[in-house]
């Protein structure tokens, strides 16, 4: 049986971060009831068309969810959803700053009729009305927050900074909204009362850039932008090889050094030149470094480079694309692939990482816009017809 078997989430979302957080839910067997607009619904529907016309970002995100439209600025609409969290479990929302307290749906007013609900608010600054801060109120998206929390001036090159290819910002508010709430799950079972958790984009990424923080500890310069090599251990990043390919390489530690000088490259004298004697100073000398590793490289096929680095006990990887991806031997191997439905038909989706047996998660169909609206009204005793007044009055 699922983890969260049992659970009903209630989601006021949109775009990825609490998106993310809900489908990482739905996979473990919650049921997540996703309210969207009427006619429009949540905007990432329509970030592109990739997907045989839906939208890439939207369906990875909303897998196994229930689509609820609802027009929140009528008063009947928002009764509606007070009435399912009289017994949801979790409210989850990422709207703007104050927007779902100013709809009634505060910690304070719904922990009044569910005490042992949870509420998860997700924002871009943080969300407290005792230390607002003055980015309270500032609009938030991923790119923003990557600026905002210095990702962007360690990522890149000298010449120019490079944010990351998706959406990491997100991704992590998610995450910590996931992982809080499974959290209070467990705390309510021992204390029988739900939460309030404020999760802010600026402070997940923040914790992410724990490395470069410390790293700068007292003043002291960044860690330089390096491309795809790592900025402070080296040998560690990208090189071509013979075959106009390219090849990463991680060099953690004096051993691995030995053994790549004696086993990779055949070149033991390096392993005694001063000049690279540990970390440190291999950094501090990689152009030297690397011109030595290309000119050996150059003469190996990639294949060969990485059968070497095997027979050396070192890590590396070739540099696939996201076709390759698609096709990586290891995913099919481990059978992570499935197929799940979808407006569009079925379309290929990964299994929830960590899980391996099916009877672990519960992946559903991505849903169209409002396709439970008529079933999850009718568990709340809404008649046909009341719906069908629903529709015409514009609430739903």
């Amino acid at each position: 049986m699922p983890a969260l078997d049992g659970i009903t989430v209630i989601s006021l979302e949109h775009a990825i971060a609490a998106p993310f957080c809900t489908r990482q839910l739905a996979d473990l067997g919650a049921r997540v009831i996703k309210i969207e607009r009427p006619e429009i619904g949540d905007f990432a529907r329509n970030y592109d068309e990739r997907v045989d016309g839906m939208s890439s970002h939207f369906v990875w995100t909303n897998r196994s969810k229930e689509s609820l439209t609802l027009n929140l600025k009528t008063d009947h609409a928002k009764a509606i959803v007070r009435e399912l969290l009289l017994k949801a479990d979790v409210l989850v929302q990422n709207l703007a700053p104050g927007a779902a307290s100013r709809l009634g749906f505060s910690y304070e007013e719904l922990a009044e009729i569910n005490p042992r609900i949870i509420v998860c608010d997700i924002s871009g600054y943080g969300d407290d009305a005792e230390h607002p801060g003055p980015y309270r109120d500032k609009k938030a998206y991923d790119l923003l927050i990557q600026s905002e929390s210095g990702f962007l001036s360690i990522t890149g090159t000298d010449e120019q900074s490079v944010k990351a290819g998706c959406s990491i910002a997100d991704i992590s508010a998610g995450m910590y909204a996931y992982s809080n709430i499974l959290a209070a799950l467990i705390e309510r079972g021992i204390t029988g009362k739900g939460k309030r958790i404020d999760v802010s984009m600026l402070e997940s990424m923040a914790e992410w850039m724990g490395y470069p923080l410390y790293y700068t500890l007292n003043g002291e310069s960044s860690p330089p932008r390096t491309g795809a090599a790592h900025a402070t251990i080296y040998p560690y990043g990208p090189f071509p090889t013979g075959d106009q390919k390219q090849v990463i390489l991680g060099v953690q530690n004096d051993r691995e050094w030995q053994a790549f000088c004696e086993i990779v490259l055949k070149q033991p004298e390096l392993y005694q030149d001063p000049c690279f004697s540990n970390n440190s100073m291999r950094s501090q000398n990689r152009n030297k470094l690397q011109n030595i590793i290309e000119q050996k490289f150059e003469l190996w096929t990639q294949s060969e480079i990485c059968q070497r680095l095997e027979n050396a006990k070192i890590a590396n990887a070739r540099v696939n694309d996201v076709q390759d991806l698609w096709q990586h031997p290891q995913l099919k191997a481990r059978q992570r692939w499935i197929e799940v439905d979808s407006p569009v038909g079925k379309i290929p989706t990964l299994k929830p990482v960590g899980l391996t047996h099916a009877d672990d998660y519960a992946i559903q169909a991505v849903p169209s816009l409002g396709q439970h609206t008529q079933s999850i009204l009718g568990e709340l005793n809404y008649s046909t017809e009341a719906i069908q007044k629903l529709a015409e009055d514009g609430i739903i």
